[in-house]
């Protein structure tokens, strides 16, 4: 591993840091910053996709390490389907930050300007709402995640690095990423995006998972951001949504497990745009082989972007959404040797190729819940990647864009 330990100011320490993400992200399949670190890759030892990973990944950093790769690591992203195959990599070289930048304002550039299309359209997502609520009134769901995509075309290509550094920026305490999928018939295609949550973590032996499950948009007033956030840890209908994924994780973590601590109340966690529901949920492994990869695959997917039961909502997903989700809610992150790792889920993201940004935002339905207020919050939640490109969804930019 090459850990870069930069003792600059912050602004110094971000133009260093940018300059070399400029110069790899051409070759790198892989860039990822979280609370805890900053991590690049470049250069591409061996490809993972197909077949059993929780064999083929210890295999292939055995040899990397052998090869005279120092501290090999796998790193990318899994769609959301369990039949499509994930884009891991072991790459050749890597390098890492502990301190994280700082947040701040006023990084915009110029993106220029958007042909705008919505699939479903407003009308249409709140038709498959309501068809989900009435699977959810005859009892055979509980919960299913409803998306929804918004596809940008720009008149110039997409500046990746300059995106991921507004991301970045915007974003400090979230999982920011840019993960190569360039593939025969899409060879500059990158998933880029700021996820505010973690799947799963892996220290040593310790196990860390931050569900998040229950939202509402934020206000500009301080007074009624607050009141906001104080009726979301009182919202019946959220707590019982944050429950159903609190209440999965913990039994898909519970084998891996000798001991599991589950707060039996969720606490407040924020992004720029939504108050969330979170719950921190910590454990201690009984076996060290157990990886950071293994534990989210078998965490994936969760109720938070699928639903429960977790096959039936995936069947009518694929019959309400008219799109492919792709690696939209999947799970995107990192696992070292040792079988460290972190694992973000793979939300307010969009997949850009060339001029072309596809977006995509979700959100859960169960019992008492409105088709407007959740096409309201997928709006919002595709604010996170439209502030990153200068664009406002209520508000006049280079072109305006509707999105509810």
């Amino acid at each position: 591993m090459n850990d870069l330990t930069l003792h600059l100011e912050p602004q110094a320490d971000d133009q260093a840091f940018l300059q070399l993400l400029k110069k790899h992200l051409t070759e790198t399949p892989f860039f990822f910053s979280s609370p805890r670190q900053t991590l690049m890759t470049a250069g591409v030892f061996a490809r993972l996709g197909a077949g059993d990973l929780n064999e083929a990944i210890p295999a292939a950093l055995r040899e990397a390490r052998e090869q005279g790769i120092e501290d090999p690591m796998v790193v990318g992203a899994a769609p959301f389907l369990p039949g499509e195959a994930p884009m891991l990599t072991v790459p050749t070289r890597s390098w890492r930050r502990r301190d994280v930048v700082s947040g701040r304002t006023g990084v915009i550039t110029d993106f220029g300007n958007y042909e705008a299309k919505e699939v479903p359209s407003g009308a249409g997502y709140k038709q498959s709402v309501n068809s989900a609520l009435e699977h959810i009134r005859r009892g055979d769901i509980s919960k299913v995640v409803l998306a929804r995509s918004l596809e940008l075309r720009a008149d110039r290509p997409i500046d990746i690095v300059q995106l991921l550094t507004n991301l970045r920026r915007a974003n400090p305490k979230g999982y920011n990423f840019a993960a190569n999928l360039a593939d025969a018939a899409h060879p500059r295609r990158f998933l880029v995006g700021a996820s505010p949550e973690l799947l799963v973590s892996r220290s040593g032996m310790r196990v860390f998972a931050n569900p998040l499950a229950g939202s509402v948009a934020r206000s500009p007033d301080r007074k009624e951001d607050a009141r906001r956030a104080g009726a979301l840890l009182q919202s019946e209908k959220d707590l019982h949504e944050h429950a159903v994924v609190i209440d999965a994780v913990a039994k898909a973590l519970a084998p891996f497990c000798r001991n599991l601590d589950v707060p039996s109340t969720p606490s407040l966690t924020q992004t720029p745009t939504l108050w969330h529901l979170s719950t921190e949920i910590t454990g201690e492994l009984i076996d060290p082989a157990i990886t950071s990869y293994a534990l989210a695959q078998a965490l994936h997917p969760t109720p938070a972007v699928c639903g429960y039961p977790t096959e039936r909502a995936r069947e009518l997903i694929g019959e309400l959404e008219p799109f492919n989700r792709g690696f939209f809610t999947g799970m995107v992150g990192w696992s070292d040797a040792s079988g460290d790792g972190e694992w973000a889920v793979t939300i307010r993201c969009a997949e850009v190729e060339d001029r072309l940004l596809r977006l995509y935002a979700g959100a859960g339905v169960v019992e008492g819940s409105d088709p407007q207020k959740e096409l309201d919050e997928t709006s919002t939640k595709l604010k996170t990647m439209l502030n990153a490109i200068g664009l406002d969804s209520h508000a006049s930019t280079p072109i305006r864009v509707e999105i509810a």
